[in-house]
């Protein structure tokens, strides 16, 4: 009932059942241990060694950088049409009389629908926007916004539909929003 694992080496690991088994030196069990111990102690040690901050001594000083602003001379209009795409639109007669909004992307990106009025006497475009957005105790998370370069005819109203603002909170319950500014189509 020899099954011949002695002759393709297997002997060792399973015995074929003719002689005791051989035993292994005390020295040779020790120093495994301790190779496996000393890989474990690298291992725990890199662990910690990359999770610690970095000390005082090793980080270069940082002065606060003072940014300079330049200035460009706007050039004469030439007509009275470039004269009124330039100027901001009066927002005073503008309002959001409807809104909405819910998630996009997996939870991540708010979509929001609403509508403009435009009470003006001249239409309007580059529509800019300001959704602040709150938790469900009313305290505030994030604000975002955007730039809607569509026009809305003057005394009319339009509705922009599923408008993607950004990404939001998950924590976000509710949200507000608001026009910033607008100019003149």
């Amino acid at each position: 009932m020899n099954a011949g694992f002695g002759r393709i080496g297997l002997g060792s690991f399973a015995g074929n059942g003719e002689g005791p088994p051989r035993l292994r030196s005390p020295t040779s069990v020790w120093l495994k241990r301790g190779v496996l111990w000393l890989l474990a102690a690298l291992v725990v040690g890199g662990a910690v060694w990359l999770l610690m901050p970095p000390s005082e001594g090793n980080v270069a000083p940082t002065e606060p950088t003072k940014l300079a602003l330049a200035s460009i001379d706007p050039a004469a209009p030439t007509t009275a049409s470039d004269t009124s795409a330039a100027e901001p639109a009066g927002l005073d007669r503008m309002k959001i009389s409807s809104q909405t909004w819910r998630r996009g992307g997996l939870g991540s990106k708010a979509l929001v629908t609403f509508t403009v009025r435009n009470d003006n006497d001249y239409a309007v475009k580059d529509v800019e926007i300001v959704c602040a957005f709150t938790r469900r105790d009313g305290s505030h998370l994030t604000d975002r916004g955007r730039v809607l370069a569509d026009i809305v005819g003057m005394k009319s109203r339009k509705t922009f539909a599923r408008v993607p603002v950004g990404f939001v909170n998950v924590n976000a319950d509710q949200a507000t929003c608001s026009l910033v500014t607008a100019r003149r189509a």
